[in-house]
């Protein structure tokens, strides 16, 4: 007996099979239509609404991405206008003056300078703060000090050895 056949068996052999059988017609195809309904219902609840959702979502994502795509197209030129206009310029004889006074501001301690034969300038700072050093490198930066390389080594609790090397103009 093949595997149809093992099924076909169970399936008559079943009370809910029996029970089925001995409804009447009529009662059959009230039964097959709730189920139907039934069916229909938890398929628009279960995948038709949240896919619809998802669609609606994935819409509105996309309108928005586009509206901020043509904002940054509308003001690509006011920006590089604006990048230009807020550079400062800085000689490199003026780096070292530059680099000591706002590390004196920002309580950062030189330990030693290098000039480099590039024109730019090698800082050791032992035992720095981490989050005053990046503090400092944004004022330097604003200074129009350039951040070429950094090196840095764990020297305790929130402290690093930092070897930094600048370069005078963004």
């Amino acid at each position: 007996m093949n595997l149809k056949q093992q099924l076909a068996v169970r399936l008559a052999d079943s009370p809910l099979w029996q029970r089925w059988q001995r409804l009447a017609p009529r009662e059959r195809t009230s039964l097959s239509l709730l189920g139907a309904f039934l069916f229909a219902v938890l398929f628009y609840l279960w995948l038709w609404l949240p896919a619809q959702r998802q669609a609606a979502d994935a819409r509105e994502y996309y309108q928005a991405q586009r509206e901020l795509h043509a904002y940054m197209e509308q003001n690509t030129e006011l920006a590089r206008q604006m990048e230009r206009s807020n550079q400062v310029e800085l000689a490199p004889e003026q780096l070292q003056g530059v680099i000591t006074e706002s590390a004196q501001q920002g309580n950062l301690r030189i330990e030693s300078f290098d000039n480099g034969s590039d024109g730019s300038l090698q800082v050791s700072l032992p035992g720095a703060s981490y989050a005053l050093l990046l503090r400092w490198f944004d004022t330097l930066q604003g200074q129009g000090v350039s951040v070429v390389e950094v090196s840095l080594e764990r020297a305790g609790d929130g402290l690093v050895n930092a070897r930094v090397t600048f370069r005078a103009g963004s």
